[in-house]
This record gives structure tokens, sequence and C-alpha cells, in this order.
């Protein structure tokens, strides 16, 4: 009975895995072919990279961790090598056409290994350390497939073929606070368990877990809406100093060159008065969703800011942002010597009813859809929607150990802000409710926003 409970349970991981990887690959490829010849090249932006280098890079992570560490096969083609790691070539030589192959090779390349890596599931055995390499690829190159699909918004390009902009799951609102008490809760995704290769997956900048003593809080039920931070904004929010730490300020008296966002062939160099994809027209607020700019929704999550600006609302609102072992005790409630919570609403994985993820609804619903979502405290939209500021600088846990991709975390720690919770541009096969992702906080081209705690 053992060895048929083994053999179901291999069949059942190799079942999923190859879903996960059928899926991301059709995504990935979506992504590609669905642009035309002259949109592959994307103008330079620090933010982004040119989606033809970020399918080439994903099936290369895919020779250098699963075959150069499971079968030390040698790389499909070594004068390659060098510019598809991320490590080896500078960012904006990934523009330079002249070095990379054209859109049918990368297919072909991109087509080949995924080809044998299916291959390599279905006709090996699927031990732990195969499952854990295979879903490290996978969740490495979802993670490329949020990255591609805010490129589209930064350029201005169509919506991801993903996109439906459906809304799923109407709720009702949610205003106000939830009180958090007292305790001793737990953090983060356990180090050395033995199942690390299935439902103890994590990344090395979420363990080990621990406790931790808090003292009671009040946070938000709900992220920060379009039309509470309209509120900020029409109350002189960028013009009041006094609202902003001296980083802040500095951020705000820096120009930066708007011409992407309004599709200017002139320089628009301009500093910060609104949301970068906000615009004043014919005396309404419009915002620009992919390459459209449309009537601001004001139920809809306020996505698209930087640290800053969540700081100096928070400081105009007199609240403050969460600590990040705050938000993970809103969102998850996880106490010792009780079974471990990974989503708000338990261990189901995340669905188009719970939460806005893979590129779906694209933060265009309101911040309280997704009734089914809340959390044991009754928090709303913890997972999907916006990637949540947090008040914490990205640093590790104690006993933090590397795993197999050195650079997962360690390029990121202390100059970074941690963000929590995934956004509508996630994968659902990767977000869960100790995921810590990292941003500098000037960065406001990723699906950013925040709720508030009180003071």
């Amino acid at each position: 009975m053992g060895d048929m409970n083994t053999v179901d349970t291999t069949r059942a991981s190799k079942g999923a895995l190859l879903a996960d990887l059928e899926r991301s690959r059709q995504r990935t490829r979506a992504l590609i072919t669905s642009l035309p010849e002259d949109r592959l090249d994307v103008p330079y932006h620090p933010g982004v990279n040119p989606p033809l280098w970020e399918m080439g890079h994903s099936a290369f992570f895919y020779e250098v961790f699963v075959f150069g560490l499971l079968d030390g096969t040698p790389s499909f083609d070594p004068s390659m090598d060098d510019l598809w790691d991320s490590f080896h070539i500078q960012h904006r030589d990934r523009w330079n056409r002249q070095l990379f192959p054209g859109r049918e090779q990368t297919l072909a390349y991109f087509d080949t290994i995924y080809d044998r890596v299916a291959e390599r599931i279905h006709a090996r055995p699927l031990d732990d350390q195969a499952l854990y390499l295979n879903r490290y690829a996978v969740f490495h190159q979802n993670m490329h497939i949020e990255s591609m699909t805010w490129c589209r918004q930064t350029v201005g390009y169509p919506a991801s073929p993903d996109s439906t902009f459906e809304r799923p799951a109407p709720g009702s609102p949610i205003p106000g606070d939830a009180e958090i008490p007292a305790g001793r809760w737990l953090i983060g995704m356990p180090d050395g368990s033995p199942r690390y290769a299935s439902e103890d997956f994590a990344f090395d900048n979420e363990k080990p877990r621990f406790e931790v003593d808090l003292a009671a809080f009040a946070i938000a039920r709900q992220p920060v809406s379009n039309g509470e931070f309209l509120a900020f904004v029409e109350d002189g929010g960028y013009r009041r100093p006094e609202l902003w730490s001296f980083g802040g300020r500095k951020w705000l008296e820096t120009e930066v060159d708007m011409a992407l966002v309004h599709a200017s062939a002139e320089p628009m160099p301009r500093t910060p008065s609104h949301p970068l994809y906000w615009r004043w027209h014919d005396r309404a607020w419009q915002e620009r969703v992919f390459d459209r700019w449309q009537p601001l929704n004001p139920d809809a999550p306020a996505v698209h800011l930087t640290y800053w600006e969540a700081e100096a609302y928070c400081e105009w609102a007199g609240r403050r942002l969460p600590t990040e072992f705050e938000w993970e005790v809103a969102a998850l409630a996880n106490r010792p010597g009780e079974p471990f919570r990974r989503f708000p609403w338990g261990n189901e994985p995340p669905t188009p009813q719970l939460a806005d993820l893979d590129a779906r609804s694209m933060a265009q619903n309101p911040v309280f859809d997704y009734p089914e979502s809340d959390s044991p405290f009754g928090c709303r939209q913890m997972i999907g929607g916006v990637w949540e500021w947090t008040s914490d600088q990205f640093l590790p846990y104690d006993g933090f150990k590397v795993d197999m991709y050195p650079f997962m975390s360690t390029l990121q720690f202390g100059d970074h802000k941690v963000t929590r919770g995934g956004s509508c541009a996630t994968s659902s096969c990767l977000i869960r409710g100790t995921y810590r992702q990292a941003y500098l906080p000037l960065r406001n081209d990723a699906y950013t926003g925040f709720r508030t705690c009180a003071r």
C-alpha cells in the first residue's frame, strides 16, 4: 500500500508540474507572438527588458538549473550563455538586437528547451530534488511573465492576451480597520522541511520560519482606492513638502521623462504631481491602462505608486504603513502550535473568485471585491490586485541561507523595500502569504499599491 501511495503521489506531482509548465509556456509564447515585429524592439526603460530577451533568459534558466544541476548536460548553444545570463550581460546591452536571434529562432530555442524539460519529467523519476528544481525554474519563468506584463503597461502596448477585465467576484465595501490583538505569531516558511519541494516550497528570503511578539494594531480592511488617493492629490499632497520624508522630497523634486507615458516622440521632463499613469484631461481625471486612457475608477486600488507616495499619503491621512510582520499576521494569522495557513482563506490555491491574479482583471475591480478572500481578521484582497508596500527594508531573516540561485534575494538586501501579497500581474502558481517581493522605493512601473494602519 505504501508503494502504491508513492506511485500515486509521484503521478500527481508530475501532472501538476507538467500543467504549470505548459501553462507557463503558453502564456510566455502568447506575450511574444501577440506583438507585431516592430513592437518587439521596446523603447529603453530601466524597469523593463526586451520581450525576446526575457523569453530566452527563461529558457536558459531551465538549462542551468534543471539540466545542468540534475544531469550535467552541456548548454544548447554555449555561445549564447553569457547573453541569456542576467548576471553577465549589462541591462542596456539587452537592447542590442545584433547580439540576439530574432523571434523565430528564439521561439525555436524556447520550445526546444520546453520540450526537453517536459520529456525529462515524463521519462525520469521525480524525486524531491528534481521536483524542487523544476518548480523553481517554472516559478522563475512566471516572474518574467509578470515583468513582461508590466512592460506592456510601461511602453503603452495593448493588454496581455490573458487580460479579460472581467469582474468575477463582486463585493460590498468594508471600510474601517481590522483589530489585531497582541500576541505571538509565526512568520515565514520552514527551513529544512521534508516537504520542501511540495507544499513547503519557498524562496530563501522567506526562511527560516520564526516566532515574533507583536503589540496590538489596527489595519485597513481594504487597500487604498483611487478615490481615497485622489483626495490626497486634490488636497495638494504633492505640493506640501512637510508630508514627505527626506527621500520622498528628493524623489518629488527629481524630473522624470514622461514621454513613454504620453506616447510623445519628444522628451517630456516633469516633476511628479500625481500618480504616474494619471492625467487631468477634459476636466476629468483619467488613468492609462496599457494603450488606452479611461476615466479614473474611484473604487479600484491605487496602483503604480512609489513607496514615497504611499508614505506621504499616510502622513496626510494620519496613518502609517504596516510593517511586513504586521502585514503577514493580518493576512494569515498563523500562531505557534496551530495549523499553518498559506493564504488568507486557508490552503486552497487561488482561483479567479479569490484573487485578481494571472493578468486577468489588471487591478480594475473595486478594492472591496473578492469577499471570499477575506483573512481571519476580515482583511480583503491581501493576495492579488496590487503589491502592498510595507515600512520595512528588504533584509534577510535571522538564519538566512542562500538557496540554489544565489541572486534570488541577495542583490536586493539593504536598499529595497518589502512589498507583500502579489499583484494582478502575478501568477497564481507563484504567490503565497509569506512571499516577499523587493522593490526600490522609487519604483512605480510595477503594480504597487498599499493599505494603511492606525497610528
